[in-house]
């Protein structure tokens, strides 16, 4: 079987034990090549970007049904096998950032949490998901799932440098 290479560790094993001075010195030798190895696996905190909250939209996201039946009406068969269909709405948040807009769904879709339209907003994406946060709200991280991605007309992105003119 291949063995896990461990020869960083070995040769920090090997460096605390043959140190030179007392256990004092040992010690604090092995805290600094820990507290260098913790620093070095730190993850970088997400930029997060800026964008505004330009509305909210009802939109639908699916049917819910429901059975007419009860078990009363089942044992003594008077229930009817008609079913209820309900379509169900979702809330769809427009965020527009200096560059891009963002049509948004709540993740969390039995208690959504209604974001104020107008307000400023801090998100970054990771992987397939928006984590957003509105300062004005509480604060909170939440997650949001992008729908669509359109990049703005008026954005500096798109604007083309200036042309020298020819005489």
């Amino acid at each position: 079987m291949n063995e896990p290479d461990n020869s960083s560790s070995m040769h920090v094993a090997y460096f605390v034990e043959h140190a030179p001075g007392g256990l004092v010195q040992k010690g604090l030798c092995f805290m600094l090549v820990l507290s260098v190895a913790s620093v070095a696996s730190a993850k970088e905190p997400p930029h997060y970007q800026s964008g505004k909250l330009l509305q909210m939209n009802s939109v639908p996201c699916g049917i819910a049904e429901k059975d007419a039946k009860t078990l009363t009406g089942e044992l003594l068969g008077t229930d009817s096998s008609h079913k209820r269909t309900e379509e169900l709405l979702c809330q769809e948040y427009i965020l527009e950032s200096e560059t891009v807009t963002y049509r948004i769904r709540p993740k969390d879709d039995k208690h959504p949490v209604l974001l104020p339209v107008g307000q400023q907003a801090q998100f970054f994406l990771q992987k397939d998901k928006m984590k957003l946060r509105v300062e004005d709200l509480d604060n909170k991280e939440r997650e949001y799932s992008v729908v669509s991605m359109m990049p703005r007309e008026n954005s500096t992105a798109k604007a083309e440098p200036p042309r020298a003119k020819l005489q």
